[in-house]
């Protein structure tokens, strides 16, 4: 079975954006290896005009998109035991761990929401798991939900081709990957490190390990404080 991505949103114009273009478009379009719907959210206001939402419980200032609406955008999806999850910046965040567990399932279900949010009843009562895509508000959760799917379908078997390109990515190990290079040999006065050119694999290899771990280091400490080579290192 492929895997099946279905988005819930305000916005179906939104997509397929990205995921429709280059290998993980073909994998979509011409492959079938992994499915893309939408479901537009407005179709399930029980208002003449349309309206999904209201103010906010309490006041203040904003709008809210109703727990009804949504549950009965997605009480008309099939579910087939895929996750739900909502885009939402006070969410867990997205790390590589869970983006590979959900790639090896069939799929998942994405709520985007709008405005100052969606009635948390609906969160709870339908079990929606909140993700966040970084320490940032976006106007919406369609630029989220684009990225959480593209992370899981690259990773879908046969939609990148090359299985062994993956290994020595960013998060796969724990560590950033190491800087990449190509021709020309000098650009702008920089040279390609020599070590790369030597043909010894076994120093290219550990010179892109001791790359990961310099990056991880400055970049990540965070990563860094988790990683067994750290740990290895307050050991000795």
């Amino acid at each position: 079975m492929p895997f099946d991505a279905t988005v819930l949103t305000m916005f179906p114009e939104a997509f397929p954006g990205p995921l429709g273009v280059s290998l993980i478009g073909t994998a979509w379009r011409e492959q079938g290896l992994w499915t893309l719907q939408t479901v537009d959210i407005r179709d399930f206001s029980k208002d003449k005009r349309g309206f999904l939402d209201d103010t906010p419980a309490g006041g203040g200032p904003g709008q809210v998109m109703r727990a009804d609406v949504i549950a009965s955008a997605l009480d008309s999806v099939e579910r087939r035991g895929r996750p739900l999850l909502y885009m939402s910046a006070r969410g867990r965040p997205l790390t590589q761990a869970r983006v590979r567990e959900w790639a090896d399932g069939p799929g998942l279900i994405v709520l985007c929401g709008r405005f100052e949010g969606v009635d948390q009843r609906v969160i709870e009562a339908r079990g929606f798991e909140e993700v966040a895509v970084g320490d940032a508000v976006l106007a919406g959760g369609e630029a989220a939900a684009l990225v959480a799917i593209e992370a899981c379908v690259r990773l879908v078997p046969g939609v990148l081709g090359q299985a062994g390109s993956l290994s020595e990515e960013s998060f796969e190990d724990g560590l950033l990957e190491h800087p990449q290079y190509t021709r020309p040999r000098t650009f702008e006065g920089l040279d390609i490190p020599e070590v790369l050119l030597s043909g010894h694999h076994a120093e290219i290899g550990k010179w892109r390990r001791a790359e990961r771990e310099r990056t991880t280091r400055e970049r990540r400490p965070d990563l860094w404080a988790r990683h067994p080579a750290n740990q290895q290192a307050k050991g000795d």
